[in-house]
Protein backbone atom coordinates (compact mmCIF):
# COMPACT_ATOMS: atom_id res chain seq x y z
CA UNK A 1 0.00 0.00 0.00
CA UNK A 2 1.41 2.87 -1.30
CA UNK A 3 -0.12 5.87 0.46
CA UNK A 4 0.41 10.07 -0.79
CA UNK A 5 -0.31 12.91 1.85
CA UNK A 6 0.09 16.31 0.34
CA UNK A 7 0.03 19.09 2.31
CA UNK A 8 -1.57 21.82 -0.30
CA UNK A 9 -0.02 25.10 1.92
CA UNK A 10 3.21 24.36 2.42
CA UNK A 11 3.34 23.86 -1.37
CA UNK A 12 0.95 26.68 -2.68
CA UNK A 13 2.00 29.12 0.10
CA UNK A 14 5.83 29.82 0.00
CA UNK A 15 6.53 31.59 3.79
CA UNK A 16 4.33 28.43 5.35
CA UNK A 17 5.55 27.24 8.18
CA UNK A 18 3.62 25.15 10.23
CA UNK A 19 2.63 21.59 10.17
CA UNK A 20 -0.66 20.01 9.05
CA UNK A 21 -1.91 18.36 11.90
CA UNK A 22 -4.17 16.39 10.07
CA UNK A 23 -1.94 15.27 7.48
CA UNK A 24 0.55 13.99 10.39
CA UNK A 25 -2.55 11.79 11.99
CA UNK A 26 -3.20 9.82 8.83
CA UNK A 27 0.09 9.58 7.77
CA UNK A 28 0.49 7.87 11.77
CA UNK A 29 -2.62 5.47 11.21
CA UNK A 30 -1.03 4.29 7.68
CA UNK A 31 2.05 3.56 8.73
CA UNK A 32 0.63 1.65 11.88
CA UNK A 33 -1.07 -0.14 9.21
CA UNK A 34 1.92 -0.96 7.37
CA UNK A 35 1.52 1.16 4.53
CA UNK A 36 4.62 3.05 2.91
CA UNK A 37 3.43 6.72 3.29
CA UNK A 38 5.19 9.70 1.54
CA UNK A 39 5.06 13.47 2.32
CA UNK A 40 4.51 14.37 -1.58
CA UNK A 41 5.27 18.32 -2.66
CA UNK A 42 3.88 17.92 -6.12
CA UNK A 43 0.46 17.18 -7.38
CA UNK A 44 2.20 14.64 -10.30
CA UNK A 45 2.24 11.21 -10.25
CA UNK A 46 -0.91 10.81 -8.11
CA UNK A 47 -2.24 7.23 -10.14
CA UNK A 48 0.68 5.57 -8.47
CA UNK A 49 -0.32 6.11 -5.14
CA UNK A 50 -3.42 3.36 -3.60
CA UNK A 51 -4.21 6.68 -1.27
CA UNK A 52 -3.92 10.44 -2.01
CA UNK A 53 -4.77 12.67 0.62
CA UNK A 54 -5.07 16.24 0.18
CA UNK A 55 -5.72 19.30 2.89
CA UNK A 56 -5.09 22.71 3.21
CA UNK A 57 -6.13 25.35 6.03
CA UNK A 58 -6.28 28.31 3.66
CA UNK A 59 -9.02 29.17 1.46
CA UNK A 60 -7.00 31.11 -0.91
CA UNK A 61 -4.25 28.10 -1.21
CA UNK A 62 -4.14 27.63 -4.77
CA UNK A 63 -4.66 23.49 -5.92
CA UNK A 64 -4.69 21.90 -9.16
CA UNK A 65 -8.48 22.35 -10.74
CA UNK A 66 -9.03 18.42 -11.42
CA UNK A 67 -8.85 17.87 -7.47
CA UNK A 68 -11.41 15.91 -6.38
CA UNK A 69 -13.13 13.31 -4.15
CA UNK A 70 -12.79 10.26 -5.52
CA UNK A 71 -12.42 6.69 -3.81
CA UNK A 72 -8.75 7.01 -3.67
CA UNK A 73 -8.37 10.78 -3.95
CA UNK A 74 -9.28 12.17 -0.42
CA UNK A 75 -9.76 15.89 0.47
CA UNK A 76 -10.22 18.02 3.35
CA UNK A 77 -9.77 21.10 5.72
CA UNK A 78 -11.43 24.79 5.96
CA UNK A 79 -9.32 25.42 2.90
CA UNK A 80 -11.53 23.25 1.22
CA UNK A 81 -14.85 23.40 2.88
CA UNK A 82 -14.86 26.48 5.08
CA UNK A 83 -16.62 25.71 8.05
CA UNK A 84 -18.19 22.87 7.20
CA UNK A 85 -15.06 20.69 6.65
CA UNK A 86 -15.94 17.25 7.72
CA UNK A 87 -14.43 15.64 10.49
CA UNK A 88 -11.92 12.65 10.41
CA UNK A 89 -12.84 9.63 11.35
CA UNK A 90 -12.39 9.07 14.93
CA UNK A 91 -9.32 5.92 14.61
CA UNK A 92 -7.32 8.95 12.68
CA UNK A 93 -8.46 12.20 14.94
CA UNK A 94 -7.65 10.11 17.87
CA UNK A 95 -4.18 8.81 16.96
CA UNK A 96 -0.91 10.16 18.01
CA UNK A 97 0.37 12.39 14.76
CA UNK A 98 3.58 11.20 13.09
CA UNK A 99 6.00 13.79 13.99
CA UNK A 100 8.32 12.50 11.95
CA UNK A 101 6.13 13.02 8.19
CA UNK A 102 7.76 16.61 7.43
CA UNK A 103 11.15 15.40 8.51
CA UNK A 104 12.99 14.65 4.91
CA UNK A 105 11.60 17.84 3.43
CA UNK A 106 13.04 19.65 6.39
CA UNK A 107 16.31 17.81 5.28
CA UNK A 108 16.09 18.73 2.06
CA UNK A 109 15.64 23.04 2.56
CA UNK A 110 18.34 22.25 4.96
CA UNK A 111 20.59 20.68 1.92
CA UNK A 112 19.36 24.06 -0.39
CA UNK A 113 20.66 26.18 1.97
CA UNK A 114 23.60 25.05 2.32
CA UNK A 115 24.43 24.92 -1.42
CA UNK A 116 23.20 28.08 -2.19
CA UNK A 117 25.36 29.93 0.77
CA UNK A 118 28.29 28.01 -0.23
CA UNK A 119 27.91 29.19 -4.05
CA UNK A 120 27.90 32.97 -2.65
CA UNK A 121 30.52 32.25 -0.64
CA UNK A 122 28.82 32.91 2.50
CA UNK A 123 28.73 31.12 5.91
CA UNK A 124 25.73 28.23 6.62
CA UNK A 125 24.28 29.19 9.97
CA UNK A 126 22.15 26.23 10.21
CA UNK A 127 21.15 27.14 14.05
CA UNK A 128 19.45 30.06 12.61
CA UNK A 129 18.11 28.91 9.54
CA UNK A 130 16.51 26.12 11.39
CA UNK A 131 14.04 28.68 13.34
CA UNK A 132 12.02 28.51 10.81
CA UNK A 133 11.15 25.08 11.32
CA UNK A 134 10.80 24.93 15.21
CA UNK A 135 6.66 24.27 14.96
CA UNK A 136 7.89 20.83 13.22
CA UNK A 137 11.00 19.66 15.40
CA UNK A 138 10.01 21.13 18.80
CA UNK A 139 6.70 21.30 19.53
CA UNK A 140 3.52 18.33 20.14
CA UNK A 141 0.78 20.02 18.95
CA UNK A 142 -3.10 19.02 19.13
CA UNK A 143 -6.35 19.92 20.96
CA UNK A 144 -7.51 19.20 24.15
CA UNK A 145 -11.01 21.04 23.59
CA UNK A 146 -12.77 21.81 20.36
CA UNK A 147 -16.05 24.49 19.68
CA UNK A 148 -16.44 27.61 20.85
CA UNK A 149 -20.05 29.32 21.61
CA UNK A 150 -19.63 32.75 20.40
CA UNK A 151 -20.55 31.63 16.85
CA UNK A 152 -19.03 34.81 15.33
CA UNK A 153 -20.32 35.45 11.48
CA UNK A 154 -16.49 35.82 10.25
CA UNK A 155 -15.46 32.80 11.98
CA UNK A 156 -14.51 29.49 10.44
CA UNK A 157 -15.18 27.54 13.80
CA UNK A 158 -19.21 27.52 13.21
CA UNK A 159 -19.47 23.35 13.51
CA UNK A 160 -20.16 23.65 17.50
CA UNK A 161 -22.21 25.86 19.85
CA UNK A 162 -20.34 24.98 22.89
CA UNK A 163 -16.83 24.46 24.25
CA UNK A 164 -16.13 20.14 24.97
CA UNK A 165 -13.61 18.49 26.09
CA UNK A 166 -11.68 16.72 22.60
CA UNK A 167 -8.30 14.91 23.69
CA UNK A 168 -6.54 14.01 26.80
CA UNK A 169 -3.17 15.94 26.51
CA UNK A 170 -1.63 12.13 26.66
CA UNK A 171 -2.94 11.40 23.17
CA UNK A 172 -0.40 13.88 20.92
CA UNK A 173 2.08 14.86 24.20
CA UNK A 174 5.69 13.35 23.05
CA UNK A 175 7.82 13.29 26.27
CA UNK A 176 10.85 14.25 23.80
CA UNK A 177 9.63 17.38 22.41
CA UNK A 178 10.15 20.16 24.33
CA UNK A 179 7.19 22.48 23.70
CA UNK A 180 3.45 22.28 22.89
CA UNK A 181 1.26 23.52 20.86
CA UNK A 182 -2.49 24.11 21.65
CA UNK A 183 -4.59 24.55 18.55
CA UNK A 184 -7.89 24.78 20.52
CA UNK A 185 -10.86 27.90 19.38
CA UNK A 186 -11.93 28.67 23.01
CA UNK A 187 -10.02 26.93 25.67
CA UNK A 188 -10.84 29.42 28.28
CA UNK A 189 -14.69 29.03 27.30
CA UNK A 190 -14.01 24.98 28.82
CA UNK A 191 -15.73 24.32 32.05
CA UNK A 192 -12.71 21.84 33.13
CA UNK A 193 -10.27 24.68 31.95
CA UNK A 194 -8.37 24.54 35.37
CA UNK A 195 -7.63 20.99 35.39
CA UNK A 196 -6.16 21.71 31.58
CA UNK A 197 -4.49 23.81 33.12
CA UNK A 198 -2.98 22.30 35.90
CA UNK A 199 -2.00 18.89 33.39
CA UNK A 200 -0.19 21.68 30.91
CA UNK A 201 1.81 22.34 33.45
CA UNK A 202 2.65 19.67 35.29
CA UNK A 203 4.71 18.77 32.06
CA UNK A 204 7.40 21.07 32.71
CA UNK A 205 7.22 21.85 28.78
CA UNK A 206 6.55 25.43 27.91
CA UNK A 207 3.21 25.52 26.14
CA UNK A 208 1.60 28.25 23.78
CA UNK A 209 -2.30 28.79 22.53
CA UNK A 210 -1.60 29.13 19.01
CA UNK A 211 -5.25 30.41 18.07
CA UNK A 212 -5.23 32.51 20.79
CA UNK A 213 -7.28 32.85 24.10
CA UNK A 214 -10.45 34.54 24.90
CA UNK A 215 -9.08 37.89 26.94
CA UNK A 216 -13.66 38.25 27.91
CA UNK A 217 -13.86 35.43 30.20
CA UNK A 218 -10.71 36.08 31.66
CA UNK A 219 -11.15 36.54 35.66
CA UNK A 220 -9.04 36.93 38.58
CA UNK A 221 -7.98 32.81 38.81
CA UNK A 222 -7.62 32.51 35.23
CA UNK A 223 -5.20 35.41 35.22
CA UNK A 224 -3.42 34.44 38.06
CA UNK A 225 -2.76 30.53 36.62
CA UNK A 226 -2.29 31.61 33.23
CA UNK A 227 0.35 34.25 33.67
CA UNK A 228 1.82 32.34 36.49
CA UNK A 229 2.82 29.45 33.99
CA UNK A 230 5.49 28.44 31.74
CA UNK A 231 3.92 30.24 28.65
CA UNK A 232 5.91 29.98 25.12
CA UNK A 233 5.91 33.52 23.24
CA UNK A 234 3.42 36.02 23.16
CA UNK A 235 -0.17 35.45 24.98
CA UNK A 236 -2.78 35.68 22.00
CA UNK A 237 -6.07 37.29 22.01
CA UNK A 238 -8.29 38.80 19.69
CA UNK A 239 -9.93 42.54 19.47
CA UNK A 240 -12.59 41.73 16.66
CA UNK A 241 -15.46 43.91 17.54
CA UNK A 242 -15.40 48.07 18.48
CA UNK A 243 -18.57 47.08 20.21
CA UNK A 244 -16.24 45.15 22.62
CA UNK A 245 -14.24 48.03 23.67
CA UNK A 246 -15.12 48.44 27.40
CA UNK A 247 -15.65 44.96 28.11
CA UNK A 248 -11.63 44.48 26.28
CA UNK A 249 -10.53 48.04 28.14
CA UNK A 250 -11.84 46.41 31.48
CA UNK A 251 -9.68 42.94 30.77
CA UNK A 252 -6.62 44.65 29.74
CA UNK A 253 -6.66 46.30 33.15
CA UNK A 254 -7.76 42.94 34.77
CA UNK A 255 -4.36 41.87 32.75
CA UNK A 256 -1.79 44.34 33.97
CA UNK A 257 -2.92 43.30 37.66
CA UNK A 258 -1.34 40.10 36.82
CA UNK A 259 1.55 40.27 34.65
CA UNK A 260 3.66 43.66 32.48
CA UNK A 261 4.83 41.67 29.66
CA UNK A 262 4.99 43.26 26.48
CA UNK A 263 4.63 39.82 24.96
CA UNK A 264 1.09 40.17 24.67
CA UNK A 265 -0.42 40.60 21.28
CA UNK A 266 -4.08 40.86 19.71
CA UNK A 267 -5.63 39.91 16.18
CA UNK A 268 -7.35 43.06 15.18
CA UNK A 269 -9.87 42.08 12.30
CA UNK A 270 -10.81 44.97 9.83
CA UNK A 271 -12.77 45.18 6.74
CA UNK A 272 -15.68 42.80 7.67
CA UNK A 273 -18.50 44.82 8.83
CA UNK A 274 -17.64 47.62 5.91
CA UNK A 275 -14.40 48.67 3.77
CA UNK A 276 -14.98 52.38 4.63
CA UNK A 277 -13.59 55.37 6.57
CA UNK A 278 -15.39 53.97 9.98
CA UNK A 279 -13.43 50.47 9.31
CA UNK A 280 -10.57 52.36 9.09
CA UNK A 281 -10.84 54.81 12.18
CA UNK A 282 -12.68 51.95 14.23
CA UNK A 283 -9.23 50.03 13.90
CA UNK A 284 -7.00 52.93 14.92
CA UNK A 285 -9.26 53.02 18.10
CA UNK A 286 -8.62 49.67 18.68
CA UNK A 287 -4.62 50.02 17.97
CA UNK A 288 -4.67 52.98 20.51
CA UNK A 289 -6.72 51.33 23.30
CA UNK A 290 -3.76 48.04 22.74
CA UNK A 291 -1.27 50.90 22.72
CA UNK A 292 -1.89 52.32 25.93
CA UNK A 293 -1.56 49.19 27.84
CA UNK A 294 1.66 47.97 26.07
CA UNK A 295 -0.25 45.37 23.73
CA UNK A 296 0.78 44.72 20.42
CA UNK A 297 -2.27 44.58 17.33
CA UNK A 298 -1.98 42.27 14.65
CA UNK A 299 -4.27 43.23 11.73
CA UNK A 300 -6.27 40.53 10.18
CA UNK A 301 -7.79 41.40 6.74
CA UNK A 302 -10.90 39.47 6.81
CA UNK A 303 -11.37 37.12 3.80
CA UNK A 304 -13.79 34.14 3.25
CA UNK A 305 -13.84 31.30 1.08
CA UNK A 306 -14.79 33.35 -2.25
CA UNK A 307 -14.28 36.74 -1.25
CA UNK A 308 -11.75 39.47 -0.15
CA UNK A 309 -13.08 42.53 0.32
CA UNK A 310 -10.27 45.39 1.25
CA UNK A 311 -9.15 44.59 -2.04
CA UNK A 312 -11.91 46.04 -3.68
CA UNK A 313 -12.01 48.75 -0.94
CA UNK A 314 -11.27 52.42 -1.90
CA UNK A 315 -8.97 52.43 1.28
CA UNK A 316 -7.19 48.88 0.04
CA UNK A 317 -3.60 50.69 -0.12
CA UNK A 318 -4.63 52.16 3.62
CA UNK A 319 -5.21 48.31 5.40
CA UNK A 320 -2.13 47.35 3.25
CA UNK A 321 0.01 50.14 4.84
CA UNK A 322 -1.55 49.84 8.46
CA UNK A 323 -1.29 45.87 8.12
CA UNK A 324 2.36 46.22 7.75
CA UNK A 325 3.22 49.02 10.22
CA UNK A 326 0.96 46.78 12.86
CA UNK A 327 2.22 43.46 12.25
CA UNK A 328 5.84 44.26 12.69
CA UNK A 329 6.81 44.90 16.17
CA UNK A 330 10.26 46.65 15.82
CA UNK A 331 8.14 49.49 13.01
CA UNK A 332 4.98 49.65 15.67
CA UNK A 333 7.18 50.22 18.76
CA UNK A 334 9.57 52.57 17.73
CA UNK A 335 7.45 54.45 15.21
CA UNK A 336 3.50 56.20 14.82
CA UNK A 337 1.81 55.68 11.83
CA UNK A 338 2.92 58.76 10.03
CA UNK A 339 6.70 58.18 10.82
CA UNK A 340 6.29 54.87 9.48
CA UNK A 341 5.04 56.40 5.78
CA UNK A 342 7.80 58.73 6.32
CA UNK A 343 10.34 56.26 6.45
CA UNK A 344 8.99 54.31 3.52
CA UNK A 345 8.96 57.45 1.39
CA UNK A 346 12.61 58.41 2.26
CA UNK A 347 13.19 55.22 0.69
CA UNK A 348 11.85 56.04 -2.77
CA UNK A 349 14.52 57.80 -4.87
CA UNK A 350 12.09 58.94 -7.89
CA UNK A 351 11.44 62.67 -7.44
CA UNK A 352 7.67 63.98 -7.04
CA UNK A 353 6.77 60.14 -6.33
CA UNK A 354 4.62 59.08 -3.57
CA UNK A 355 5.35 55.00 -2.14
CA UNK A 356 2.39 53.61 -1.28
CA UNK A 357 2.03 54.19 2.07
CA UNK A 358 2.96 57.88 1.93
CA UNK A 359 -0.17 57.99 -0.70
CA UNK A 360 -2.43 55.57 1.35
CA UNK A 361 -1.57 58.55 4.85
CA UNK A 362 -2.00 61.91 2.92
CA UNK A 363 -5.09 60.68 1.00
CA UNK A 364 -6.65 59.63 3.70
CA UNK A 365 -5.34 62.54 5.80
CA UNK A 366 -6.77 65.20 3.43
CA UNK A 367 -10.32 63.46 3.69
CA UNK A 368 -10.45 62.97 7.48
CA UNK A 369 -8.14 65.49 8.81
CA UNK A 370 -9.86 64.76 12.59
CA UNK A 371 -9.31 60.95 12.36
CA UNK A 372 -5.48 61.81 11.51
CA UNK A 373 -5.12 64.19 13.76
CA UNK A 374 -6.27 61.77 16.76
CA UNK A 375 -4.41 58.63 15.59
CA UNK A 376 -1.44 58.89 13.00
CA UNK A 377 1.41 60.22 15.48
CA UNK A 378 0.71 58.13 18.65
CA UNK A 379 3.69 56.34 20.05
CA UNK A 380 4.40 52.82 21.80
CA UNK A 381 4.23 54.14 25.35
CA UNK A 382 7.43 53.30 27.46
CA UNK A 383 5.25 52.39 30.32
CA UNK A 384 1.63 50.98 30.47
CA UNK A 385 -1.24 54.02 30.84
CA UNK A 386 -3.57 52.12 32.90
CA UNK A 387 -7.12 54.38 32.77
CA UNK A 388 -9.16 51.94 33.67
CA UNK A 389 -12.07 53.24 36.31
CA UNK A 390 -13.67 50.88 38.12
Amino acid sequence: MRVAIIDADLIGRQKHRFPNLACEKISAYWKEKGAVVELKLDYEGLDDYDQVYVSKVFTDTPVPDFLSETDRIHIGGTGFFFDKAPNLPDEIEHHMPDYDLYNDWISGEVQKAEKLAASEGRKFKKEAFMLQFKEYTDYSIGFVTRGCFRKCPFCVNQKYDHVFLHSPLSEFFDPKRKKICLLDDNVLGCGQWRAIFEELIATGRSFKFKQGMDERLLSDEKCRILFQANYDGDYTFAFDNIEDYETIHKKLHLIRKYTNVTCMKFYVLVAFESTDAVDIENAFKRIELLMRYRCLPYLMRYQNKNDTPWKRSEFREMYITMARWCNQPSFFKKMSFREYCEANQLRIKTENKLCTAMRAMTDFEARFPEVAAKYFDLHFPSTIIDDWVD
